[in-house]
């Protein structure tokens, strides 16, 4: 058999070459040590800097390597999986390999048969990538989670690092959290804590950081007795630099009550905090206090940690030399607070140390100290009383100016509580608070407008308080807060303005910044009216009386007229109030008693016109201390104020002084103040008000009655639509109605007025009868009468009789 000399084979050729091109060129060849040499010099030389990464990325090579990592040839598989994963540090190498989709090659590289270095090496890239959200969320869905958590069990300890590190960084998405609960977690996370390298033991003690803030997870913690490692690494000095990281994951446990009971019950939650007492490291100092603020939020668990003294070592916090140790102390501080008896100890020692925490420059310990004053002064005079007692009062006020929304909200509570107390609420008063409040009340955050207004209603009963925020301007944006699309802020404003109308001039600047239009609109949404809503229209209306005759057709017998009061007849429409410029409303403020005949605003005079009247009555001074029934039988003389002449627009108009009605009310004085009763007195006003006013009616001749031509005459001998109530000398029911009115207003005889429909209007009075004979001094309840102007004056109807409705009725 002759012999066959194959001629055309290559003697090996050893290539050495000194540049990065011509390597990645043979990622090309066909031959697999080829292949595998260049794959080993580019991982050498990518390991020496991100500048050579960069430079390979430059020349092609990922794409290149990309194709080599599912090469049937192991050596060449492991060594080009090696290069990606030091090449994977380098973001935009990072970027490209999303790009590649290599995810889903690396993961099949972490079957248990595959080299171990493959396993270091992919994991590694895996972990590089796994930084960004979108890879995150690959890995996950090409079931990347299995075979990273097998590996935690790997003899390596750079697969272990590398495969714990991913995991930590898949399990920031909840998916991932629960997804490692199913695939049992918990006991190779509790091994790895074993290990004698720290870098995997951290790892292993962020990832359950992580996961154990859902509460399945938790039981399973404990169920692998999970906790008893902890207290381990907490109770062993090499472990120092585990602490921190330990006692976050404790945290996370103790918010279960059943996992607290258990630590106390072993006594591991004495040994926890007298660990934190003689701590000083402040990360495990912040831990610890966080540790508490989360099992605090469990009324049992606050419990507990008030049976263990946890206020001493919570306070001894607040003077740590770290602000992020001061405001973990604060936190946990406000969410203990919950428990009563915790908020007492609090409030005997930690107090002050808070209280000097306002003047930090760090405005994140300002928020959490006045956070935790707002919770400890709720509900409790003493704690507010300790607060001021601490010179808090100050810095709490300027806390308002602070940065931060909440500090913001926080301090207008902590005032708010203190204000309860009426010596805190002068001193707080006196350094100016409404001053300050006008710029929280400007505040873009619902969160600030809602408690800065709610405070403006703790100290707006005060008429200087009300004084100092109208000179500061704080009306118009309290008037814009009712406008607010949020609920509490919308109430809490109402609440303010209602507080705020009770004078005069404050309600006068509401009104001429709108807020009667808008509690109206308010009012008549049944989503958006409130409990405060409708008082405060009612309170700012009692000192616009006019408008609310007009609006409402009811003024109580707490409603005293005085000058500048008109009445322009029923407003059906708010369309009618709109139509009239508010200028023109609160230009009669000057005019004596008036009553405008016709019933809309279209008989007004031009809203260019500001009408303005020298006071056509004084009040009536009474004298103080006696029973209606004794009052002064003094006759006071009442008479008018000259003033200047008002300039108008382009011409002067000037009404006549009301002189008779200052006449009704001085013969009023002279004859009805001396009877004895107040039943007397009311029949007696009733008869002078129907004799000026054209005397009885009889029932079926009332349609003869001309009462209109008269007004229409005294319109026309005035060359004006307002009438004073003086001239009138044929009055019908609501003409009547509204002297009686004025009359009884002046010489202090209690009566409402009542508008009905059809000119009808009427009087209401409250009167006692005489006690039943033979019991002596028997205190009866008043009944409610309706005061006959018309048909015979004097009589008194009971409210509620047929002959009642007859009379407001036609």
């Amino acid at each position: 058999m002759s012999q066959i000399v194959i001629k055309n084979l290559f003697d090996p050729l050893l290539i050495e070459s000194k540049t990065a091109a011509t390597v990645v060129l043979m990622l090309s060849s066909p031959e697999n040590e080829v292949l595998a040499k260049a794959c080993d010099a580019l991982y050498k030389f990518a390991s020496k800097g991100d500048e050579n990464k960069v430079t390979l990325l430059g020349l092609g090579a990922v794409e290149r390597l990309y194709k080599l990592i599912s090469h049937e040839d192991p050596i060449v598989r492991r060594n080009a999986i090696m290069v990606f994963g030091i090449m994977a540090s380098n973001h935009d190498v990072k970027k490209l390999l999303r790009e590649l989709d290599v995810t889903s090659s690396l993961i099949s590289q972490l079957a248990p048969e595959e080299d171990v270095v493959i396993h270091e090496f992919a994991t590694l890239c895996l972990a590089h990538m796994a930084v960004e959200y979108t890879t995150k969320v690959q890995i996950f869905e090409q079931g990347g989670l299995e075979p990273l958590i097998r590996l935690l069990g790997s003899p390596d300890p750079d697969v272990k690092k590398n495969s714990v590190e991913c995991i930590y960084l898949l399990v920031q998405d909840f998916q991932s959290r629960a997804a490692v609960r199913a695939l049992n977690i918990i006991p190779p996370l509790l091994e790895l804590l074993k290990s004698e390298y720290p870098v995997i033991q951290l790892l292993a003690l962020k990832t359950l950081e992580v996961i154990s803030k859902d509460r399945e997870t938790r039981i399973m913690l404990g169920e692998n007795k999970g906790l008893d490692c902890l207290l381990r690494i907490l109770e062993t000095n090499e472990f120092s630099d585990l602490h921190a990281e330990a006692l976050a994951v404790l945290g996370n446990c103790l918010e279960d009550v059943h996992a607290l009971q258990l630590i106390q019950q072993t006594g591991g939650l004495k040994k926890l905090l007298s660990f934190i007492g003689v701590s000083t490291v402040p990360d495990i100092q912040k831990n610890a206090a966080k540790a508490i603020t989360k099992a605090a939020y469990d009324s049992e668990n606050r419990k507990i940690l008030n049976e263990e003294e946890v206020e001493k070592y919570l306070i001894n916090l607040l003077e740590i030399d770290n602000d992020e140790v001061k405001v973990a102390a604060s936190q946990a501080i406000s969410a203990m607070c919950e428990n009563l008896a915790s908020k007492h100890a609090f409030g005997l020692q930690g107090i002050p140390q808070l209280v000097q925490l306002l003047s930090s420059d760090n405005e994140e310990v300002k928020e959490a100290a006045v956070t935790a004053l707002a919770n400890l002064t709720a509900a409790s005079p003493r704690n507010a009383r300790a607060v001021a007692e601490a010179e808090g009062i100050k810095p709490l006020v300027n806390t308002l100016n602070a940065q931060r929304d909440g500090a913001i909200a926080n301090a207008a509570t902590v005032l708010t509580n203190l204000a309860m107390q009426e010596p805190f609420r002068i001193n707080i008063q006196s350094h100016g608070i409404m001053s300050v409040l006008a710029e929280p009340l400007r505040s873009t955050s619902s969160q600030v407008q809602s408690k800065a207004a709610f405070t403006v209603a703790a100290f707006g009963c005060d008429a200087d308080a009300r004084t100092e925020l109208r000179d500061a301007g704080g009306l118009r944006p309290l008037v814009e807060l009712l406008c607010s699309k949020n609920e509490e802020v919308r109430r809490n404003a109402c609440w303010a303005v209602m507080v705020c109308a009770s004078d005069e001039l404050t309600a006068g600047e509401l009104c001429r910044l709108g807020a009667l239009d808008i509690l109206e609109e308010i009012n008549l949404s049944t989503g958006r009216k409130n409990n405060f809503s409708e008082a405060a229209l009612e309170k700012l209306l009692d000192n616009n009386l006019s408008r609310k005759y007009s609006q409402m057709g009811y003024l109580s017998s707490s409603n005293i007229i005085t000058d500048g009061f008109y009445d322009c007849g029923q407003l059906v429409s708010s369309h009618l109030l709109k139509a009239c410029s508010t200028s023109l409303l609160v230009s009669f403020v000057d005019f004596g008693v008036l009553i405008i005949k016709r019933k809309d605003f279209s008989y007004l005079p031009s809203k260019s016109i500001c009408l303005k009247y020298p006071v056509g009555l004084s009040r009536l001074q009474k004298s103080k201390g006696k029973k209606e029934e004794e009052k002064s039988k003094e006759v006071i003389q009442i008479t008018p104020k000259v003033q200047d002449e008002i300039k108008l627009e382009n011409s002067q108009w000037l009404p006549p002084p009301d002189f008779i009605l200052l006449d009704y009310i001085n013969n009023a004085s002279k004859i009805i103040l001396p009877l004895t009763t107040t039943r007397e007195q009311v029949v007696a006003l009733a008869q002078l008000v129907a004799d000026k006013m054209g005397g009885p009616i009889e029932r079926d001749k009332l349609h003869d009655f001309s009462w209109e031509l008269h007004i229409s005459e005294i319109e026309f001998e005035l060359k004006c639509n307002v009438v004073p109530i003086g001239k009138v000398k044929k009055g019908t029911f609501y003409h009547r109605a509204l002297l009686f009115k004025v009359i009884a207003d002046r010489i202090g005889i209690g009566c409402s007025l009542v508008r009905g429909k059809y000119n009808r209007a009427w009087n209401e009075v409250k009167l006692v009868d005489d006690s039943p004979q033979g019991i002596a001094g028997l205190l009866l309840p008043p009944h409610e009468y309706i005061v006959d102007l018309m048909f015979a004056p004097g009589f008194l109807i009971k409210q509620g009789s047929a002959e009642a409705d007859q009379y407001k009725n036609i």
